[in-house]
């Protein structure tokens, strides 16, 4: 997919304010038509940051995954700190995150007062079932597209932690807090080091 040409300032670099309106108009979009949760707001954020804008990498956005499912808080605001943060230092993230934030305040504001007759709809019902098919559909590609890049990285001890974790959270029932605090732990002993010429050559 050709990405759109434009402005790409990186983190701790200044833009202008128009390139800031673009990013909170982009996550405004993002956010406005997203349903099902954070995992998929951030699917459509590596689709929209990634494979068209081309504002940051692959790599960039699997780290920005993992940072924003380890950490207190929504993935969706994490999520979007970080990338906003990654496009245009702190600027870009207030702005990644207004456009997040602002389409739900909205809409759950105007819901929260017509909830009963809204949720009697049987039309809103079925229109919700009919959702989660679509956002399986979404997430599933994310995570397909995310272990894609592990990969072709031969990254592959991340890899096996990776299917651990899955089979301890969706098979074993495992605290998803416990796997977590396993894979920081791994991160720290592994990553931590001073990296040989092969990790500069992988991570670089």
């Amino acid at each position: 997919m050709s990405k759109e040409s434009g402005p790409q300032p990186s983190a701790g670099k200044s833009a202008g304010l128009s390139f800031y309106m673009r990013i909170l108009w982009e996550t405004f979009k993002i956010s406005a038509f997203t349903f099902g949760g954070g995992y998929v707001i951030v699917s459509l954020m590596r689709k929209q940051f990634v494979e068209k804008l081309g504002w940051i990498d692959d790599k960039q956005m699997l780290d920005y995954t993992a940072i924003s499912q380890s950490a207190p808080g929504s993935i969706a605001v994490n999520a979007s700190i970080l990338v906003g943060y990654g496009i245009a230092g702190v600027p870009g993230a207030a702005a990644a995150v207004v456009g997040t934030v602002l389409p739900p305040l909205v809409l759950l504001t105007l819901i929260s007062y017509i909830y009963k007759w809204f949720i009697g709809i049987t039309a809103v019902r079925c229109l919700l079932l009919g959702m989660q098919a679509g956002v399986a559909a979404v997430i599933c590609d994310a995570v397909i597209t995310l272990a894609q890049t592990v990969w072709k990285q031969s990254r592959w001890a991340a890899l096996i932690i990776a299917l651990g974790a899955f089979a301890a959270v969706g098979l074993l029932s495992v605290n998803v807090m416990l796997v977590i605090a396993v894979c920081l732990l791994y991160g720290v002993l592994v990553y931590g080091r001073k990296p040989s010429a092969k990790d500069q050559e992988v991570h670089g």
